[in-house]
């Protein structure tokens, strides 16, 4: 007995996702799997050698400046997520409650306008501000409040900064998404059965928005624990984050293994990441 003939919407559909699928093996998936692989090799003698074995990995953990660029990595992307999220949630649940609907797609316009700028021109911006010859110390010693130019540029809170300004708009987008998504009956039940409004605050809408907040600290981790141009720029050079470490490894010393062990790491500690907050970005129907 033939079998029952698939509608031919289901046979578009496959096809459609085929360009898609090849678009992910051929410059996703080879990629990293050829980078995973060179991890286990050694350069020697300026070419690569298939050794097979853990030798750069053991290295890489026992070299304290590398494993300081790690640590370095990860604190200043955590520090990054946290203030973004500080200040990105008061400014979405304003945009979503406080502000008229007329007057909210004007506001997400302003909010997006960070992305049209590119990540050069948006990080030299910023040291145009905090230089020692910037914005802010030529304003302050103008008005005599300051003697001595105040260090802020090439430091760790100068690449905090940039990533901040970028993030916040980020993250408010994903907190307002789920945020208009929470319909208005639960908080008014709640108002109704004698909640304040913090009551109503911290039991139905801080809760439920908790997916926005996650999937936007998530997208925000991911980007800047991999950046390159923001650090380079605004930290100057004075710490070592692993994408410059990895640039290092590549551009000066041509240690392509090293560099991919670098970029294995830092693969790792983002699939670490997202395990411990995928259960946090669910949904749920509001």
């Amino acid at each position: 007995m033939s079998q029952a003939k698939q509608p031919r919407h289901l046979n578009l559909t496959r096809w459609a996702i085929h360009p898609a699928l090849w678009f992910t093996v051929v410059f996703f998936a080879v990629p990293l799997a050829v980078m995973l692989t060179v991890s286990f090799w050694q350069r020697v003698y300026g070419k690569l050698t298939a050794t097979w074995d853990l030798a750069n990995y053991i290295k890489f953990f026992g070299r304290d400046y590398l494993v300081e660029s790690l640590f370095n990595s990860i604190e200043v992307t955590l520090l990054t997520t946290v203030l973004s999220i500080v200040l990105a949630y008061p400014l979405a649940y304003a945009l979503a409650y406080k502000v008229a609907p007329r007057f909210q797609r004007i506001i997400l316009l302003l909010a997006v306008m960070p992305f049209w700028t590119a990540y050069v021109v948006r990080s030299y911006s910023w040291l145009l501000v905090i230089s020692e010859n910037g914005v802010i110390n030529v304003f302050l010693t103008g008005l005599g409040l300051i003697d001595q130019p105040l260090e802020m540029a090439y430091s760790r809170g100068a690449t905090v900064l940039g990533f901040v300004h970028f993030f916040t708009m980020l993250i408010t987008l994903t907190i307002y998404a789920n945020l208009v998504q929470i319909k208005p009956s639960y908080q008014k039940a709640a108002a109704d059965l004698g909640a304040s409004p913090l009551q109503v605050f911290l039991r139905i809408t801080l809760p439920l928005s908790i997916p926005g907040v996650v999937v936007g600290a998530f997208i925000a981790f991911v980007i800047a624990i991999g950046d390159y141009i923001t650090p380079q720029i605004l930290g100057g050079g004075t710490e070592v984050l692993v994408p410059q470490a990895i640039m290092l490894q590549v551009s000066r010393a041509a240690n392509f293994p090293m560099a991919s062990v670098m970029s294995v790491t830092l693969m790792i500690v983002v699939i670490v990441v997202y395990l411990i907050s995928a259960k946090h970005m669910k949904m749920e129907r509001v």
